[in-house]
């Protein structure tokens, strides 16, 4: 049987306008953009006293099997893992500062997930990701553009933390007078190169030019490592460029027992386990919506009514993820803005996401390569596919003031407030605002309405 054909049948590649070569490109441009959370969850996780060679593999695992449930069920180009913002709350606000034990905190993990499984087989996740308007749907889909531009921003230290200004451009002087430019300063020179390499493949339309981005700037990080001309130090957040292998151990996985199966439901009845349970609800349920709606309708997926085709078993695989994550002991697995990367490199279906999924798991046994892709490496691809997402704003419409406003809150509420389930609530609250105060009432359904008003008494009552 040719492979090809079979593959065709079972992804519907002709259908969705794309070849076997098109989605493996995809997938492994996603999970090169993806691949930063092998190195970052172990240490976000590690910091409350997790194991964090088993965090590493429950990680792995994790990301496996959400992103294969995702392309089984649904047939989407799109890639899960333990997400990076709610392990950090996670981490630093339910256990750090609420005083939870990690395996507390996972017991409200599994039952979100479990919560979620109930709201997508009611179809209450599928409404609520109808309800939203389509010009607020583009909105979201340039929001998160500008949203990854600053996290590649950042993670290429091209923006960095200012008390004067907030936030501020990398200073190459500074770095001079300091002694420090071959540590801190090659990086950003090194990220700057691997825009413009990015961008020329792109406009030359090289096949694979995102992922040949991230090589090339991999690549060159290791010459400057290789001539002195960048210096690792660990201490600041530069690592080295080059794999760390030591003997045959590195390329076996370490064990998950000591996180797995480590739920502790003991304080499922107080009122703080509510609070905690109810924000990984928000933040995760419209992350992800804000993630599919910006994706899908960068890829052109969504129908003539915004709506997306085969959104329950996405959502459904998204659950299922996130419950199953937390036993193998890891924070909440969701569907990653990342895949947009994918997306960019012309993914359509379940193809790229199996292609996630097996490097995934390829990676237990090769960690030591996939460690050493350096931030600044992924940064140019994250700004580039940020401008892809952006483009939608040029469908946005601007004519209908009610419509516009909205949709632009939407679209600087995300990366000034660092989260996409902000953008949302903002633009949503705007839209039913000021719609009602223009006498517009019939362009607000119920459901608009209810979430309004919830995302309002959340601010002013949970936070």
């Amino acid at each position: 049987m040719n492979n090809s054909s079979f593959l065709d049948r079972v992804f519907h590649l002709a259908e969705n306008g794309t070849t076997v070569k098109t989605e493996i490109l995809a997938g492994i441009t996603t999970f090169m953009t993806m691949a930063y959370i092998l190195a970052v969850n172990p240490i976000v996780m590690g910091s409350i006293g997790m194991d964090k060679g088993a965090v590493l593999t429950a990680t792995c695992i994790a990301s496996f099997i959400g992103t294969l449930l995702i392309a089984g069920l649904a047939n989407y180009p799109f890639a899960l893992a333990p997400g990076i913002g709610l392990n950090a709350f996670f981490a630093y606000t339910v256990v750090m500062s609420m005083g939870y034990t990690w395996e507390m905190a996972l017991s409200a993990v599994f039952i979100e997930g479990i919560i979620f499984i109930a709201l997508t087989l009611t179809n209450i996740r599928e409404a609520l990701f109808n309800a939203i308007p389509m010009n607020l749907k583009k909105a979201v889909s340039a929001g998160i553009g500008l949203f990854i531009c600053f996290i590649g921003l950042g993670s290429a230290h091209l923006v960095v933390a200012s008390k004067a200004t907030k936030i501020a451009l990398f200073s190459f002087k500074q770095a001079a007078e300091s002694g420090t430019f071959y540590t801190t300063g090659t990086p950003v020179v090194i990220a700057v190169l691997g825009i413009f390499l990015t961008a020329f493949f792109m406009i030359k339309n090289i096949r694979g030019n995102i992922l040949w981005g991230i090589l090339s700037t991999w690549i060159l990080g290791m010459i400057a490592e290789a001539t002195g001309f960048y210096i690792p130090d660990p201490s600041v957040g530069a690592f080295s460029t080059f794999p760390q292998f030591h003997g045959l151990a590195s390329f076996l996985p370490q064990s998950i027992a000591p996180v797995f199966m480590k739920i502790d439901f003991s304080k499922i009845g107080s009122l703080d386990f509510f609070a905690v349970l109810f924000a990984f609800l928000f933040v995760d349920i419209f992350d992800t919506l804000g993630t599919l709606v910006g994706v899908s309708q960068k890829a052109g997926m969504l129908d003539k009514e915004g709506k997306l085709p085969r959104i329950k078993p996405a959502l459904l695989s998204d659950a299922i993820a996130t419950s199953i994550g937390a036993v193998l002991g890891v924070s909440t697995t969701t569907t990653y803005v990342e895949s947009a990367a994918g997306v960019g490199e012309g993914g359509r279906t379940g193809l790229t996401a199996i292609t996630v999924a097996v490097l995934f798991l390829i990676s237990l046994f090769f960690s030591p390569i996939f460690l050493a892709i350096p931030a600044f490496a992924t940064a140019p691809a994250l700004i580039i596919v940020g401008f892809l997402m952006f483009t939608s704003v040029a469908t946005t419409e601007f004519g209908d003031l009610t419509e516009a406003i909205p949709a632009y809150i939407t679209i600087i509420a995300m990366p000034f407030f660092y989260s996409i389930s902000e953008g949302i609530s903002m633009g949503i609250i705007s839209y039913v605002v000021l719609n009602l105060m223009a006498g517009h009432r019939e362009k607000i359904s119920p459901l608009m309405a209810v979430l309004a008003v919830v995302f309002v008494v959340k601010y002013f009552f949970i936070g």
